[in-house]
């Protein structure tokens, strides 16, 4: 296992690599920099801007730029944000908790409702309950995330249930720790929700239809021939096989969540990488908008990782698969 871990950071590297380089040149292919708003500010002259060209790299090409910021990058030095006048690592240390706990709650939430939910309606197919839980799946399927936000947020500002903004009440400073936390999970349930119902409504229809293959399979037939309780046949065989393509979409889970998070942290204004992002890219703050991708990049790469740590422990065949690979 540990070689195979290793091997899945070497392969890491390139990766990285191209991620970074494709978005360094769509960047800089975008008419304009952040100094154009410099520029038509008559008060500033030429030689101030030529010196903060020189200061930011600017004046050099985009290749011996690029590199330039990569090996810094590896270094996590992710240079200086135009706008923030602070360093970039700085920025994102302040912003990428947020978006983590968002994204984690989302997904604990969509998952420890997705098998149940899912198990229950393979157990009763065709039933009212399977019908109704198929017909929640279609419904939340169809409707996108931010307009579901839209008007979650409508109805948080007519009643006032839900915080429309922040990720702590101005008071959060002065509350005990059972206070800040449920303050904390106050403030992330409406985007968490958002978030955890698009996800939902896909992986329930998936883990039922995982768990009805799994229930006429050849294996939980022996099983219930050889007279193993009902739930030890549910739980211990049928379930733990219909899981195992479900971890490996557990990388692309994590994408979708935090590129989906991007989108609801900026309509309900949740303090994140969204906003973050959103005011780099409008104002092109070139090293900010790298320093996120950078490290979203590492982020999703990371949880591709954890997705086939966990098949390979779940799956025999599949470590065995690995570690023959590792040898040759």
């Amino acid at each position: 296992m540990f070689l195979y871990i290793v091997k899945r950071l070497i392969q890491m590297i390139p990766l990285v690599i191209g991620i970074t380089f494709i978005s360094f040149i769509i960047i800089q292919m975008a008419p304009g920099d952040y100094l154009d708003q410099l520029r038509m500010n008559p008060q500033i002259s030429k030689e101030t801007l030529k010196e903060l060209e020189k200061a930011y790299g600017l004046d050099q090409p985009i290749l011996v730029q690029y590199f330039k910021w990569l090996i810094n990058a590896l270094k996590f030095d992710l240079g200086y944000s135009f706008s923030y006048h602070v360093p970039v690592i700085e920025l994102i240390k302040e912003r990428i908790g947020n978006t983590l706990f968002l994204s984690i709650t989302s997904a604990l939430l969509a998952w420890l409702l997705a098998v149940p939910l899912g198990i229950w309606a393979a157990l009763n197919p065709n039933r009212w309950i399977d019908k109704f839980i198929q017909l929640f799946s279609f419904t939340f399927m169809s409707i996108p995330n931010f307009f579901l936000a839209f008007l979650l947020l409508f109805v948080a500002v007519k009643t006032g249930l839900f915080p429309t903004g922040g990720a702590t009440s101005p008071d959060y400073d002065q509350l005990s720790l059972t206070g800040k936390i449920i303050d904390r999970l106050w403030h992330v349930s409406l985007p968490a929700f958002v978030l955890a119902i698009g996800s939902l409504a896909g992986l329930v229809r998936l883990v039922r239809s995982a768990m009805i293959e799994a229930l006429h399979s050849e294996y939980v037939m022996f099983a219930r021939a050889k007279g193993l309780p009902e739930k030890q046949v549910i739980f211990r065989h049928a379930l733990r096989n219909a899981l195992n393509p479900f971890i490996t979409l557990l990388g692309f889970e994590i994408a979708n969540l935090l590129s989906g998070a991007a989108l609801i942290e900026i309509i309900v204004n949740w303090p994140g990488m969204g906003m973050l992002m959103l005011d780099a890219v409008l104002s092109q703050d070139l090293y900010l908008v790298m320093g996120g991708l950078y490290i979203g990049a590492i982020m999703l790469i990371i949880g591709n990782l954890i997705a086939d740590i966990l098949l390979a422990k779940l799956d025999p065949r599949v470590r065995q698969r690995e570690v023959e690979g590792v040898l040759k």
